[in-house]
């Protein structure tokens, strides 16, 4: 039984979305991204959706938009794919890392420990798809405290009044917390579309604009596609309508738009969201139910009244284990056929960032994490039966590396 980690969903209805745009003679940005958009901020209910090529074009149009500058400052978790900080080194700004907590969901006393009056945002990660409180970071960036510090990056950033709180919901689309979706907590909320994530495009990226008065997020939707066309104040789409070629660049933007043929897989993806997320929260219980009996079996967040995740990930920690019997796990697991991953190597144990003086020590429960973390496969084609197998060699190679 050979088992991957996390293929795309790719059905007949999915083939025949991608072969209405291949046939209709227009295969970049176009109505198939104007309809994915749409349909996304329905979904989210956001005020508006752009989208753009990839979460790391989302997240570094927007810290652009903010208008940071060499010396100011972002906080991130340490705890995350490296996007999320490299976002902010190419928006010409400092990554400043905090450690998390044991849900994997940032620290947010670490946040106010971290803020200063060089602090311009907030990027908080959903990992695996559990949403934080951003509730209480809200509350923490709106209190007199920090906003006694608090210096504007730019015009648009006096205008909010306060550090700008976005989002890393590359895993969680779909996850909610307190009823409300990630989109309606935030002021801006970038989700992914990569060929892993739970809804895909191949390669994509969705900016979902909820910032509150006195922004037009309508106005901010045609800012943020014009800087994501070069700054071109026309998409090639418009242009090549019968004498409507004439067009301006008014402002110094990025080659971030998405293409009508990866919407396409997305689109038709996201008329039956629903039914995907359902199957994976099918998996992830029975991960759960299956493991629940082992004392070693660290289950990752499960639902509560509070929040619902979007199952995205199946981050299963083993507590004992040394990095080294983590990894010879994955290896027996390998050997059976089964692939498994690992969500994340921390940020501070890779060569770039350790270069730039961050230190693992200085993150204890990501490192604890970390050398405990498996992630096992997760996506709507996996079956009951295979499901067991793969928990009944998990159990079976934890039992053989551990004595």
């Amino acid at each position: 039984m050979k088992i991957p980690f996390s293929p795309p969903y790719i059905d007949d209805d999915v083939i025949k979305e991608v072969n209405d745009s291949l046939l209709s003679g227009w295969i970049t940005t176009g109505p198939k991204v104007a309809a994915l958009e749409k349909g996304l901020q329905e979904y989210c209910k956001a005020k508006r959706v752009n989208c753009v090529n990839s979460w790391t074009s989302g997240a570094i149009l927007m810290l652009r938009w903010l208008g940071l500058k060499e010396g100011d400052e972002v906080i991130v978790p340490s705890y995350t794919y490296c996007a999320t900080a490299m976002s902010v080194m190419d928006a010409g700004a400092k990554p400043i890392m905090v450690d998390i907590k044991h849900d994997l969901t940032i620290d947010i006393e670490k946040i106010k420990q971290a803020i200063t009056p060089k602090t311009k945002a907030i990027i908080p990660v959903d990992l695996g798809g559990v949403p934080c409180d951003y509730e209480k970071i809200i509350e923490l960036i709106c209190s007199k405290e920090i906003k006694d510090i608090f210096v504007p990056a730019s015009s648009n950033q006096e205008k909010l009044g306060r550090i700008l709180l976005i989002s890393d919901s590359a895993h969680s689309l779909g996850a909610t917390f307190n009823q409300k979706t990630i989109a309606e907590l935030v002021d801006v909320c970038i989700l992914s579309l990569h060929a892993v994530k739970n809804l895909t495009s191949a390669e994509g990226g969705a900016i979902c604009l909820n910032l509150p008065e006195p922004f037009d997020n309508d106005e901010l939707y045609k800012e943020v596609r014009i800087l994501s066309l070069n700054g071109q104040t026309k998409d090639a789409f418009t242009k090549s309508q019968a004498g409507a070629w004439r067009y301006d660049i008014v402002a110094h933007g990025m080659k971030f738009n998405m293409p009508d043929i990866n919407a396409a897989i997305a689109l038709a993806q996201l008329r039956k969201y629903d039914y995907l997320l359902g199957e994976r929260k099918r998996v992830y219980e029975r991960y759960s139910t299956l493991l629940k009996e082992y004392h070693w079996a660290i289950l990752p967040q499960q639902d509560t009244k509070e929040l619902t995740t979007s199952y995205h990930l199946y981050p299963l920690r083993i507590n004992p284990i040394t990095e080294e019997q983590r990894d010879k796990l994955i290896q027996y697991l390998a050997e059976k056929d089964i692939a498994t991953n690992v969500h994340y190597i921390p940020m501070p144990m890779l060569t770039l960032f350790k270069n730039m003086g961050y230190k693992i020590e200085d993150y204890p429960i990501a490192y604890d994490t970390y050398i405990r973390e498996i992630s096992l496969p997760i996506y709507p084609q996996l079956t009951n039966q295979q499901i067991d197998y793969i928990v009944n060699n998990l159990v079976e190679g934890y039992y053989n590396i551990s004595l």
